[in-house]
């Protein structure tokens, strides 16, 4: 925490549910004049005037939890945590709400019981949600926002015959949490792109403008209220989200009152192509990462930062003296590098051949001389060198804990493709032993191993010593599975070797060994292909432009037989390469459809044709 007096005495923070920041800042074309709109007149009003904005960038997996425990707490979740439901603080974690000395919080049960329950005083943080029954997909939802706004209008009315109330509402380094779930469930109901949708934006802009309303009205107008508008993750046109597209990733931020900066209209910076329509070409946008939100809500209102917090605080957004910056950015800085120095010490006293992040394990680069330089910058009021150098600092300090957090990734990834191969190879002597030999055959594999016994000690060493290392360096039980696996099928295949040697030497046949090689070289090339198309969809255009010609290598007589099917099955190749030219997304489209119908039975035709014509399916086996 920052020893100055912070700008702000209170925070009031909105979250949008499920908001999608174009959206929010785009304008809309109104149907009964030529003109343009917005849904949101008193939000782009602030864009414009008030405050600061841009666009905040989430992570994967883009969903509700994860993405509040990112503004509020300021880290990024686990993603494997998906696979156990997102349960309720399975570890338990720090916040803003957590450090501020009282929080009031309003909206879905979804949400708010994770940072109550969650706090180190119980009484620290209330929370005022309606009934899961109220969720209702086949409703408006627009008014579970309606019921927010009023239930936060509500508790300012009950603070006239509470005094304890109102004293706790005029206590500094409170927060107001307003979650605004309607627009996710509209959005999974009908769409971003519905009028519900839309209209629940122009709903939750008029909330927001009563809310400040009411809020400068009771307090005075006395300038001490800090406003964050933002959302935790945005909605793909289909109504969803959780991947990383980025319709799901970006969603907006605006930050308006105490502490807070005027819009940047002299260098009005930051635009690219995605905000060039919104017609805010006139402002700066200042775009952060998630997790830089809560380091800027707990400098704003003079709290400690999250403990856990990953985020940098974004000085832009801030209006405050250059020594305030720089200390905030400083207590930021040395925050995130005591999360540093114990990854430090947990990987130093564990692993046997321990090496630590080179970047800041060096003399001129140690963490020690960072925290000396900084305080030497402050102290002669150096203050923008001070920033930089704390920027640095933190970018360090976060490549460091990402380089300890994946320490293991290069053993557990040499494990599991050990043990996913052996499977493979496994399920292929299985099979080949279970369905490809005949009964004499299988006898002959079944004979006595001289090796067997060297096999089993080699196993079991190998176990103990792997099992042995991964006690010492204390690493998690599920690592002990891992190892199990690669060793029981690898010695199961070395075992029964013979199986897949005669396989091959059946298979090969009169073949050359070259012949062979260049067999698995193309198999090898054909799934990378695949792969690859996962990231560039292009790939298999130009597999169905290559697929197309394949009836016009073949034999001048079964082209001529078959003309029909085959100038069917290059039609349908060329259209199919178009669609994967296509977006992800796709709407309705029914010559699509159709296009895709015939490939698939020129494809069946073409594959039927092919095996009856010309395959011995024992053959390709090998084995009679």
């Amino acid at each position: 925490m920052v020893d100055l007096p912070p700008p702000a005495r209170r925070l009031v923070l909105f979250v949008g549910d499920g908001l999608r920041a174009d959206k929010l800042y785009q304008l809309y074309q109104n149907e009964t004049n030529s003109g343009l709109f917005t849904r949101a007149p008193f939000l782009r009003d602030i864009v414009l005037n008030h405050g600061r904005w841009g666009v905040s960038h989430t992570r994967v997996p883009t969903e509700s939890r994860p993405g509040h425990v990112a503004i509020i707490a300021g880290f990024y979740e686990d993603v494997s945590a998906v696979t156990k439901g997102w349960k309720m603080n399975p570890v338990e974690f720090d916040s803003v709400f957590n450090q501020s000395r009282h929080t009031w919080s309003f909206g879905s049960p979804d949400i708010l019981p994770m940072f109550a329950e969650g706090a180190s005083d119980p009484e620290r943080v209330d929370t005022f949600m309606y009934g899961h029954e109220n969720e209702n997909f086949a409703e408006d939802a627009a008014e579970l926002d309606t019921w927010t706004f009023n239930q936060f209008a509500q508790l300012f009315s009950n603070s006239s015959s509470d005094p304890k109330l109102y004293q706790q509402l005029h206590d500094d380094k409170i927060v107001m949490f307003l979650h605004l779930l309607g627009l996710d469930t509209n959005g999974h109901a009908h769409g971003p792109h519905s009028e519900e949708y839309l209209n629940n934006i122009k709903v939750v802009d008029d909330g927001i403008y009563e809310t400040i309303q009411l809020l400068d009205k009771f307090y005075g107008n006395d300038k001490k209220t800090a406003y964050i508008f933002t959302s935790d993750h945005g909605m793909s046109n289909r109504g969803n989200h959780g991947d990383g597209h980025p319709d799901n990733t970006r969603t907006p931020i605006i930050a308006w009152g105490a502490g807070i900066n005027k819009p940047n209209k002299e260098n009005p910076s930051g635009h690219d192509e995605f905000s060039m329509d919104w017609q805010l070409n006139s402002v700066q946008r200042n775009d952060i990462l998630q997790a830089d939100i809560a380091p800027l809500m707990a400098s704003l209102i003079g709290i400690n930062y999250p403990v856990n917090s990953v985020g940098e605080l974004p000085l832009k957004y801030l209006d405050n003296t250059p020594l305030f910056k720089a200390q905030s950015i400083f207590v930021n800085a040395k925050e995130i590098l005591e999360q540093y120095k114990v990854k430090y010490e947990s990987k130093k006293q564990t692993k046997l051949m321990f090496k630590p992040f080179a970047p800041l394990s060096n003399s001129t680069h140690s963490p020690n001389k960072f925290i000396k330089d900084i305080q030497h910058l402050i102290d002669t009021e150096n203050y923008i060198e001070a920033e930089n150098l704390c920027k640095i600092l933190i970018s360090l300090c976060l490549e460091g804990l990402r380089y300890f957090q994946t320490y293991d990734w290069f053993m557990l990834r040499s494990i599991v493709t050990a043990g996913y191969v052996g499977w493979i190879v496994y399920s292929l002597k299985f099979t080949l032993k279970e369905y490809a030999f005949n009964d004499d055959a299988r006898l002959i594999v079944a004979d006595d191993d001289p090796y067997e016994l060297l096999i089993n000690i080699i196993s079991i060493i190998s176990l103990i010593l792997l099992t042995c290392v991964l006690y010492v360096e204390e690493s998690p039980l599920t690592y002990y599975t891992y190892v199990v696996f690669p060793v029981y099928f690898w010695r199961d295949v070395i075992k029964e070797r013979n199986v897949i040697l005669d396989f091959c030497r059946s298979a090969l046949g009169n073949q050359s060994i070259f012949t062979l090689i260049m067999h698995i070289i193309g198999y090898i090339t054909a799934l990378e292909i695949l792969v690859y198309s996962y990231f560039e969809r292009s790939t298999l255009s130009i597999c169905f432009l290559l697929a197309a010609l394949w009836p016009w290598l073949i034999s001048s007589k079964i082209r001529i037989e078959n003309s029909i099917l085959f100038v069917a099955w290059t039609i349908s190749c060329l259209f199919t390469s178009i669609f994967t030219l296509l977006p992800v997304e796709q709407g309705e489209d029914i010559p699509l459809v159709y296009a895709c119908y015939y490939r698939c039975i020129a494809l069946w035709k073409s594959s039927k044709f092919t095996i009856e014509s010309h395959f011995n399916v024992k053959s390709m086996i090998g084995f009679q």
